[in-house]
């Protein structure tokens, strides 16, 4: 009797993958969105749900992109991320702040000219207000150590002296950023910043203090 309800088990768990295989998942129709409906915009809000649960592990696939491009630094992209990660979380950062520490290079790989930008946008949803400005920001900030070996205005910081945030990315950049790029350091492994992006990327996405989904911006 065992083995046939073992086997009865098998059998049953063998049409439920099968189905879930050839289940062809429920689309909208229309082809220009003119024409949508509320039942096409129904489907389209469940396919959503199920896309942005998946977000921190996208994030942190791109994230891992950076492994083994130097850029001519002494540690390749992902260590100075994780670097600089482990330095705010080890200074008592809270758990939102270190997330932007990890993430605020991640658009180095395709927004070479301008990868503050895409990593604040990204986080912006999910983030104070001040560490968005951080993170947009931090590029201009860093360049307070170096753009004058290029001829360029180490001080161009200072067009955002009256913001209330420019302390904030100044000392971001001075005590996480700037000086992570040591081979010697002891970096947390990636592993341990993980359930912190998690946590960070499962706030609901807000857009003028409504939840909204991407397609209805696009």
């Amino acid at each position: 009797m065992t083995r046939n309800n073992d086997r009865s088990r098998i059998e049953q768990g063998r049409r439920r993958v099968w189905h879930m295989m050839t289940k062809k998942e429920e689309q909208a129709t229309f082809t220009e969105m003119i024409n949508g409906t509320e039942k096409d915009y129904a489907i389209i809000g469940e396919h959503y749900k199920a896309f942005a649960k998946d977000l921190p592990d996208r994030v942190l696939k791109h994230l891992s992109i950076l492994e083994g491009d130097t850029g001519g630094f002494a540690v390749d992209r992902l260590t100075h991320c994780i670097q600089t990660a482990t330095r705010a979380y080890r200074d008592g950062r809270d758990e939102e702040y270190v997330v932007c520490a990890l993430l605020h290079d991640i658009g180095d790989t395709i927004a070479t000219a301008n990868h503050a930008d895409l990593a604040a946008t990204m986080l912006q949803p999910f983030v104070s207000e001040k560490n968005y400005w951080i993170v947009k920001h931090h590029g201009i900030f860093q360049g307070y150590y170096f753009w004058e070996y290029l001829g360029m205005d180490k001080n161009t910081r200072d067009q955002y002296k009256e913001s209330e945030h420019w302390n904030d990315c100044a000392e971001f950049c001075a005590k996480y950023d700037q000086n992570s790029f040591d081979p010697e350091y002891d970096n947390m492994p990636l592993e341990e910043f993980e359930p912190m992006v998690r946590n960070v990327f499962s706030k609901s996405m807000e857009i003028e203090g409504e939840a909204s989904p991407s397609y209805i911006n696009q």
